[in-house]
C-alpha cells in the first residue's frame, strides 16, 4: 500500500511541477521554483518528457454558469467559449454545416480547400490593398495582415484585431498578445518562429463579433495565408476563429483540446488569450492543449516526406 501511495504522490507532484512552470511562464507568481524538461522544436535529439495523466482531483470544478467573454477591456478580440454569440449562430447558416455541434467531428464538404496559388505573403497583402470590401474599413485605422515566419510549422488564428492592433498594424500586441507570447515561449518557441493572423483584418467597431458579410469578404485572405505557409498545426483561438476555419457552430468550450483536420493540417481549438485574462483558472486547460501541440510538432517527420517548399 505504501508503494502505491508513493507512486500516486510522485505522479501528482510531477503534474504540479509542470503546471506551476506554465503559470510562472505566463506571468503568475512562482509558487515553487519549478522546472520543466521540454523538447523544443529545434532540439530534435533531446529526450521528450511524456505528459503525465492529469489526476481528476487536480481539475477545477466545472463552472455552474457559463462564463461570458463579452468585454472591451482588452485590446484583442474576446471570444465566448460557452455559446455562440448573438448574431453568430447564422454566420455560416447556409454553408452545409452540421446541424448539431456534436456532429462537427466529421469532415464537412463545405470545408475550405487550402490551395497554394500566391507567390508570397507580400502578394496576398498587395491584393488586399487599401481594402474597402466591407464596412469595417469605415472605422479602421490600419489593416492588420499578420506576421511571423512565412514557413512556420505553427500558425495561430484569432478572430480580429483590437485597439492596439488597429493602432500598430500588428496582430496580438495588446495584453492578450503578451499572454500569447508567454504561451508560445512555454512550448519552447519564440514569436518569430510562428505565424499569427486573424480571420478579419480590420478591427470591428467596439470589438464586436464580425458580421457574416464581413467574414465572407475577408476570410479568403486568411485561407490564402494558410495555403502559402503550409503549417503543420493551426491553433484556432476562440469560437469565432474555430467556427470559421472548420465551418461549424460548435462552441470552443466543447471543441477545445480535440484535434481536428483542415485539408490534412491539424487544427487545435483552444481558448483565446483574452478570455484567459478574465478566467485565469482556464490557463491549465490551454496548457494541456498546447502540450498536445508541442508534442505533435516534435514528432519526427515520416521518412520521405521532407519539408514543404
Amino acid at each position: 500500500m505504501s508503494n502505491k501511495i508513493a507512486e500516486e504522490a510522485a505522479e501528482i507532484a510531477a503534474q504540479l511541477v509542470e503546471q506551476l512552470k506554465f503559470y510562472r511562464d505566463i506571468g503568475l507568481s512562482d509558487l515553487g521554483g519549478s522546472a520543466l524538461v521540454m523538447k523544443t522544436a529545434s532540439g530534435a535529439g533531446s529526450a521528450a518528457q511524456a505528459s503525465p495523466v492529469i489526476n481528476p482531483s487536480l481539475k477545477p470544478p466545472p463552472a455552474s454558469k457559463p462564463v461570458s467573454e463579452t468585454s472591451q477591456a482588452v485590446s484583442d478580440r474576446p471570444m465566448n467559449p460557452v455559446e455562440v454569440p448573438s448574431g453568430q449562430a447564422a454566420l455560416f447558416g447556409d454553408l452545409g454545416l452540421a446541424s448539431e455541434a456534436g456532429k462537427s467531428h466529421s469532415k464537412s464538404p463545405s470545408l475550405p480547400v487550402l490551395q497554394a496559388r500566391d507567390a508570397s505573403l507580400e502578394a496576398i497583402r498587395e491584393d488586399i490593398g487599401d481594402c474597402k470590401r466591407c464596412k469595417l474599413h469605415e472605422h479602421r485605422k490600419t489593416i492588420v495582415f499578420g506576421e511571423g515566419d512565412p514557413r512556420a510549422k505553427l500558425v495561430f488564428i484569432g478572430e480580429g484585431p483590437g485597439a492596439e492592433e488597429d493602432a500598430t498594424g500588428r496582430p496580438f500586441v495588446g495584453r492578450a498578445g503578451q499572454l500569447l507570447n508567454k504561451i508560445i515561449a512555454a512550448i519552447g518557441l519564440k514569436r518569430e518562429d510562428v505565424y499569427i493572423a486573424n480571420v478579419v483584418k480590420c478591427r470591428p467597431p467596439g470589438n464586436r463579433t464580425p458580421e457574416r458579410d464581413e467574414v465572407e469578404m475577408c476570410e479568403q485572405f486568411v485561407f490564402r495565408q494558410l495555403a502559402f505557409i503550409k503549417p503543420k498545426v493551426i491553433v484556432a483561438l476562440g469560437s469565432p476563429a474555430f467556427q470559421c476555419l472548420m465551418r461549424t457552430r460548435e462552441p470552443i468550450s466543447r471543441a477545445r483540446g480535440e484535434w481536428r483536420e483542415l485539408n490534412g493540417v491539424k487544427v487545435m481549438p483552444t481558448f483565446h488569450p483574452a478570455f484567459l485574462l478574465r478566467s485565469p483558472d482556464k490557463k491549465r486547460e490551454v496548457w494541456d492543449d498546447m502540450k498536445k501541440v508541442r508534442d505533435y510538432l516534435n514528432e519526427p517527420e515520416p521518412e520521405g516526406s521532407g519539408s514543404q517548399t
